[in-house]
Parts: C-alpha cells; structure tokens; sequence
C-alpha cells in the first residue's frame, strides 16, 4: 500500500444515482405482472402505483393499489419480492459519470461500498453499467463479519481493497449512521451526499455536497487538511 495514495468510496443508492428510480422500475415490474394475470391496463396499474408513492402511502404502494383494483392481499408477499429482485432499469446518471471520470483521470483510487442482499445489488450496478467507472466494488453483506457498514471490517476490506490508507480515503454517502458514522469510525473522511435526497439539520460528516460536481475540490481539500494535520 502506497502511503500517498488517495481514494474516494461511494455509497450506491441516492449516492451515486436516485434509489426512487429503482423503485420507479419495480412499479413497472410489478404493473407488468398484474396486469399480466388479471387484464387489467398497464399503465392503469403503474400509475396507481406511482400516486400513492407520492400520496399518504408512501411505503405502502403496493397495499393500496391492491387495495385499488381489489385484488387478493395474499399477492402482497409475491409482489414486494417481484420489486426486490426484477431485473432493473436503471441508468447512470451523466453527472454521476463525469465525476467518477474525472476523479480517476485525477489519480484517484475510486470505489463503491454498498449495503444489501449482494443479487439485489450487483443487478443495480450492472443496470447502472458501473464497474467500468470504478476500480473495486464492494457488497457489505459478503465482507468480512457480513454485518455490512458500519460494520469497521466492512471499510478496512475496501481501503486494503484500493490500496490506500484509510485516513486519505474519503467516504461518501447519504445515511447517517451506515455511511457517515461508519466511515468516520474506521479513519476515513466522510462527506454527506444530498444530491437526491435532504440532508438533515445536523450531521457529523466534514462536508456536505448538494452537487456530485462539488466532490473532487472537496475531496482534495479533505486529503490536503488531514495531511497537514498529521505533519504538525
């Protein structure tokens, strides 16, 4: 391991692109399906589906289109499993991309941690096309004690996994406890993502980015203050 080496670790989901696409893409899975084995109207279900996300049941969008079209709630077991592992539509977001370019083109060490079931994952990530932008992927829920971030195992596996200390590796995610304390655990500089989603009115992280643009300057400027730190 290089001790100058540098590297950024993203988190996946409302990090690196929208998670509510991935669930925009079960919906329509789920459409596809009941539409299938009742005739009813695609695009009928499929925006039921999509109201009521954007309704009161929030969270609860399959119990109330089931509700809707009167339609068994025994299918409800079946259908949220038909969300979890469909084969997603998903697409890298252009900023998203042109940061991961940018950073490596910078001689940066780029890698993703991620939380979840590893198939539900990696289809994500294929959807995404992202293993080309980065250099390692990391699935917690198959590192180390499998307990996934914060889990300390899971950040030491991806810094030896990037060859780069983890007090010049910088972290970024959007949960508090998973991503921003975890990382701040295991020595690694954490940056708060609120590109997708609100960033909270208190956080631990040592910055916050509203934009994925705002990250490399920043990222540079974490290494840079922590080196000199550790040269005082």
């Amino acid at each position: 391991m290089r001790r100058d080496a540098r590297a950024v670790v993203f988190d996946l989901d409302d990090t690196l692109y929208p998670y509510r696409r991935f669930k925009v893409s079960g919906f329509l899975a789920v459409a596809r399906h009941v539409s299938g084995r009742t005739g009813l109207d695609l695009q009928q279900v499929f925006r039921a589906l999509v109201r009521a996300s954007h309704q009161q049941r929030h969270g609860e969008e399959i119990q109330a289109c089931l509700a809707q079209f009167e339609l068994p709630e025994a299918w409800l077991p079946e259908l949220i499993e038909l969300i979890r592992h469909h084969q997603p539509r998903l697409r890298l977001p252009g900023t998203s991309r042109r940061v991961l370019q940018q950073l490596r083109s910078d001689g940066w060490r780029v890698g993703v941690l991620t939380n979840g079931p590893r198939a539900i994952q990696s289809a994500k990530v294929a959807a995404l096309r992202l293993a080309p932008c980065v250099d390692v992927i990391g699935y917690a829920a198959t590192i180390g004690t499998g307990q996934g971030k914060p889990d300390p195992d899971t950040f030491a596996w991806i810094a030896r996994a990037l060859s780069a200390p983890a007090a010049r590796t910088v972290f970024v995610g959007d949960n508090e406890q998973c991503d921003i304390e975890g990382a701040r655990a295991a020595g690694m500089l954490p940056v708060r993502c609120a590109a997708w989603v609100p960033s909270p009115s208190s956080t631990t992280a040592q910055s916050v980015v509203h934009r994925l643009t705002q990250l490399p300057a920043i990222a540079s400027l974490l290494i840079e203050e922590a080196s000199n730190r550790h040269a005082a």
